[in-house]
């Protein structure tokens, strides 16, 4: 579905953001690409998607060249930028002229997205929040029926609700044949939405695992629970306890903390090591 190789690229005058750069990624995922704030997340997704170009080495999206940017590839393809342009148009009229762009676009998903979302239609999207905007644009990528779906920071705007509804639409909507690539600095809002774990940090990629891998190899623990600090690889004060990474342990059960898991892959990313096929 994805695959990256020896990937270089840099903007005009300045120092080069990737430099070889390798990514295998597969259909039926939903994966959280999370970075720091200029950790070149948008910088990625743009060549992923077409809208830049490589300086170096090989990108395959769905088998093609993006940058060719062909027909068959844009029809199959959607991306919501983090940053949406101005339209003057009412939502339905802007269904009625995009949806024919993809052949697999369902009216009634959208339709039902939109209601999920408490959103009606008939308005024009320039009187709308940014919020609504973005509940919108992520009503019609769930419906296009693209078999690539690429979201940067989707849930910016988004209420606590509306975030809620978000991860419960795109879990409902993913198909075996589908990827959706979801990118973020608010670790927090994909919660359990996500299957693979990418990091992006000062341009490359320095973390690549399934969450099930990562539930077989990484406990998330009270310090109470395991005082040894030799066995920490990350952890943090809080209130009260504080909260720790270890290797697994067969007498622990945790659930992932994704944010203290992107915390302690920042802090100490040779602790946390893989490969970009892993």
């Amino acid at each position: 579905m994805i695959s990256v190789k020896n990937l270089s690229f840099h903007y005009a005058k300045k120092k080069e953001l990737f430099h070889e750069l390798n990514l295998e990624l597969g259909q039926g995922n939903i994966v959280g690409l999370l970075g720091k704030n200029g950790a070149g997340k948008t910088s990625l997704i743009k060549i992923l998607t077409g809208l830049l170009y490589p300086k170096a080495g090989e990108c395959q999206m769905l088998g093609e060249t993006p940058s060719k940017r062909s027909p068959q590839f844009l029809s199959n393809v959607y991306f919501l930028p983090e940053e949406i342009e101005e339209s003057n148009l009412r939502m339905d009229k802007h269904v009625a002229l995009y949806a024919p762009f993809y052949p697999k676009f369902d009216h009634e998903a959208f339709a039902s997205n939109m209601t999920s979302f408490g959103i009606d239609s008939s308005e024009n999207l320039k009187n709308l929040s940014y919020g609504q905007k973005k509940q919108f644009y992520i009503s019609f990528g769930l419906a296009s029926g693209c078999s690539l779906l690429v979201f940067d920071e989707p849930t910016n705007g988004l209420d606590i609700p509306s975030k809620s509804v978000f991860r419960k639409l795109v879990a409902s909507s993913m198909t075996d044949d589908k990827l959706i690539l979801i990118s973020t600095h608010q670790v927090r809002d994909l919660g359990n939405l996500i299957d693979r774990v990418l990091v992006l940090n000062n341009g490359a990629i320095i973390f690549n695992k399934s969450t099930e891998d990562i539930s077989n190899q990484y406990d998330f623990v009270s310090t109470d629970n395991v005082p040894d600090s030799t066995q920490w690889l990350y952890h943090e004060r809080g209130l009260g306890n504080g909260r720790a990474i270890v290797r697994s342990q067969e007498h622990l059960e945790s659930k992932i903390d994704l944010e203290l898991l992107f915390s302690g892959i920042v802090a100490h990313p040779e602790k946390f090591k893989t490969t970009a096929h892993e």
